[in-house]
């Protein structure tokens, strides 16, 4: 495509020396796991959160197990999960030998619906994870509110929000256990997978230290059935590069999604809102259209990648289905049948971004 909706090798060309200095360094050191550069970006990652602890793991996925294995989840146990999300949010909690519960979505935030949580809450529920979906925050203060009331942990899905603001604290830091995805595309990505759990709870963060090594904490004698879970050197050094530019890249995106919102204003299409007090960083850019086929189509044709994020919500997969019978999530359907993902990222240019402004609009007009 002409125009991507991400432009990586763009990315790496804006800091390719240190990117290369730092990669080379792990070369020479010949330390490839568990190394300095992984202790040091916990240490980075969980200052910029905000925690007292951060564990690199091998994946954001790994983060959302390793976590609910922490906190003692397993056979028996439910946990409230949004129904329009990535995935891995809802495997994980099967991962878990747990039981995962769908919940519609705010029809306008995209999030976790705060009331169809409490209307799902049962005396096995022992935890929900909020996702901050495309980079906006959950309501996060009616949820660790309900949580305090009724004994529950609440584990954030920030795979898709590292950097964005909630009433004054970063997400990933106002929940009990924060997780972090550094898949290549995320506002923060590596070379490769990857993934971090951060918390100011030490006793989770062992926990976790010792999952991700297959149980032990003496190598050689596990206590607890573990992981090969951890995230590698090389992936750490590129990502303490990354970070340092990770403010400057998320305002970027900021500033692109708020001329979006100024050119499609009057059209029919519906673009992200920005809650008061909250902060979003638009890991994807994501719009609601009518007849949304054709649109990808128009743009398609002037060479411009879009993506559908998601398709099918998950009570609508093979894997749910049977699960949610006889229940309905209109909210999760009504987004997965009209929202499109259009080119947003921080290298991206006026033209580039002028080009997607007038085919949108010229497609807009033509099913008004």
């Amino acid at each position: 495509m002409t125009i991507p909706l991400a432009d990586l090798v763009a990315q790496y060309r804006t800091i390719q020396t240190d990117v290369d200095a730092a990669i080379r360094s792990v070369l020479e050191s010949g330390h490839f796991i568990l190394g300095p550069n992984g202790k040091a970006l916990e240490q980075e990652v969980a200052a910029y959160v905000g925690v007292g602890h951060a564990v690199g793991v091998a994946s954001g996925t790994d983060a959302l197990i390793l976590a609910l294995r922490a906190i003692g989840i397993g056979p028996g146990d439910e946990v409230i999960v949004p129904d329009y999300t990535f995935l891995a949010t809802a495997s994980a909690v099967l991962h878990a030998s747990a039981s995962p519960v769908l919940v519609d979505v705010d029809p306008k935030t995209y999030c976790i619906d705060l009331e169809a949580v409490v209307a799902r809450i049962t005396p096995r529920t022992r935890a929900i994870i909020p996702v901050h979906l495309f980079g906006q925050p959950a309501d996060m203060n009616g949820l660790m509110d309900l949580a305090a009331a009724r004994g529950l942990t609440v584990i954030e899905d920030n795979a898709q929000a590292l950097g964005a603001m909630y009433r004054g604290r970063r997400t990933g830091a106002i929940g009990h256990i924060g997780c972090l995805s550094f898949f290549p595309s995320k506002n923060l990505g590596g070379y490769g997978d990857g993934g971090m759990v951060v918390t100011n709870d030490p006793a989770v963060a062992e926990r976790v230290r010792m999952l991700r090594t297959h149980g032990w904490r003496e190598k050689y004698d596990p206590e607890v059935l573990g992981y090969n879970s951890r995230l590698d050197e090389m992936q750490a050094a590129v990502l303490r590069v990354k970070l340092r530019h990770l403010d400057d890249w998320n305002s970027e995106r900021g500033r692109r999604a708020r001329l979006y919102a100024q050119a499609f204003a009057g059209t029919n299409v519906r673009t992200p809102i920005e809650p008061t007090g909250a902060t979003h960083v638009h890991h994807l850019y994501v719009v609601g259209v009518a007849h949304r086929a054709a649109m990808e189509a128009a743009l398609k044709a002037r060479g411009i990648a879009t993506a559908v994020y998601y398709p099918r919500a998950l009570h609508a997969t093979k894997l749910f289905r049977a699960s949610v019978a006889g229940r309905t999530f209109p909210v999760s359907e009504s987004l997965s049948e009209d929202l499109l993902a259009i080119p947003l990222y921080p290298e991206m240019s006026d033209e580039q971004q002028d080009t997607v402004v007038a085919a949108m609009r010229t497609a807009a007009l033509a099913h008004t």
